[in-house]
């Protein structure tokens, strides 16, 4: 297999599922402003739609979309843990924080990311990502990780949307920082999760030990 990845993006969730459950993908860097490969190939060639991640599957076939992906992965290793069997309701849990944090994070924070071209709606769209946040916060209140006990694929992708918020070369080439000082069961999990061996080693790859 093969993951296609741009290094800070939302595709490290992946890159962090991937080392949790000990599957084995050769990664794939792509410059994610310019869209292309390190040899210089252009990546709509192989998604046209121009954004990571993209897991190419040993038969040739791809797949797309982050929770997508991250769902395949732990189901090659069921044992993990990192996501409970289909037909049970904690499955169905899973999708429901895998929609929010789609809908209400991911998404949430592109006009952060775009602040020219967002212009004043900045100001509404910062608030309302921080009360997302503030709630998320509330749900960590008395369990590790958003699921309960365990880490599961959403912990990796609100790390990696999280990060977003934290990373010190985000906010000073994008407008995306985020008050999270008085997010405290937040800013725990965030620790809890930064200190897995899968994570640092995900960070180290990336060359973020520092965000």
């Amino acid at each position: 297999m093969k993951l296609y990845h741009a290094p800070g993006s939302c595709s490290q969730a992946v890159c962090i599922v991937l080392q949790e459950a000990g599957v084995l993908a050769d990664i794939v860097k792509v410059d994610a402003r310019k869209h292309l490969l390190e040899d210089g190939a252009s990546y709509y060639d192989l998604n046209e739609l121009g954004y990571v991640p993209l897991l190419e599957l040993d038969d040739g076939t791809f797949l797309r979309e982050g929770p997508v992906i991250a769902q395949y992965l732990a189901d090659l290793r069921p044992d993990s843990g990192l996501a409970p069997v289909f037909g049970t309701m904690e499955r169905y849990r899973l999708l429901e924080w895998l929609n929010f944090l789609t809908s209400e994070i991911h998404k949430g924070f592109i006009p952060l990311l775009y602040a020219v071209a967002a212009g004043k709606y900045v100001d509404t769209a910062r608030p309302k990502l921080e009360g997302r946040f503030k709630w998320i916060n509330q749900q960590l209140e008395e369990k590790p990780y958003l699921m309960g006990q365990n880490f599961t694929i959403v912990d990796a992708y609100l790390f990696a949307l999280t990060g977003w918020g934290k990373a010190t070369w985000m906010t000073s080439v994008y407008n995306a920082n985020i008050d999270f000082s008085s997010l405290r069961h937040l800013q725990a999990w965030y620790e809890r999760v930064r200190d897995r061996p899968a994570v640092q080693h995900v960070l180290s790859a990336e060359g973020l030990m520092n965000n």
